[in-house]
């Protein structure tokens, strides 16, 4: 069975475009995955921790082999690979993929929360977001990405390169 995801990357350590353009290339090279839809690049202001550079951040809709555990564990290896080392909660990196969506389906665990639990609060995932995307409904709040940043409501600190 072909699952869909959704997934947000960004950097804002070293060559941030090349860095999401590499994971945009190695998802969509993995044997069992396709890009079906990308975004733009952005560049878009820290959240959290706003003592570091702006970021580049991007959304690609996937078709993959891969259920939603197997999918977390290949994205870590490909953050590893790329150059991501932990620092701390919302600091800097290389490199960040997150699922955000999975079948529309809502998966909670200690290692894993689909929808991403905080993609209705940030418009640097809202916004690219809703470019491929707009229709996809959030299954726990009931609402449209297009609602969700509606609703978001500022934008500011989200730029299209």
């Amino acid at each position: 069975m072909k699952n869909i995801a959704i997934i947000g990357i960004g950097s804002n350590l070293g060559d941030k475009i090349k860095n999401c353009e590499s994971a945009i290339n190695r998802l969509g090279g993995c044997r069992g995955n396709r890009i079906l839809r990308r975004s733009a690049l952005y560049r878009t202001e820290p959240v959290g921790y706003v003592e570091q550079d702006w970021f580049v951040n991007c959304v690609v809709k996937v078709e993959t082999a891969f259920g939603p555990y197997e999918l977390l564990g290949w994205l870590r290896n490909l953050e590893r690979a790329l150059g991501r080392r932990e620092t701390f909660a919302w600091g800097p990196r290389v490199i960040d993929l997150d699922i955000l969506f999975f079948n529309g389906e809502e998966l909670t665990s200690k290692d894993l929360q689909i929808p991403h639990p905080h993609l209705h609060e940030r418009a640097f995932v809202l916004v690219p977001l809703c470019e491929i995307a707009p229709e996809v409904v959030h299954p726990g709040l009931k609402k449209t990405a297009q609602r969700l940043l509606e609703d978001l409501g500022d934008i500011k600190g989200v730029e299209k390169i």
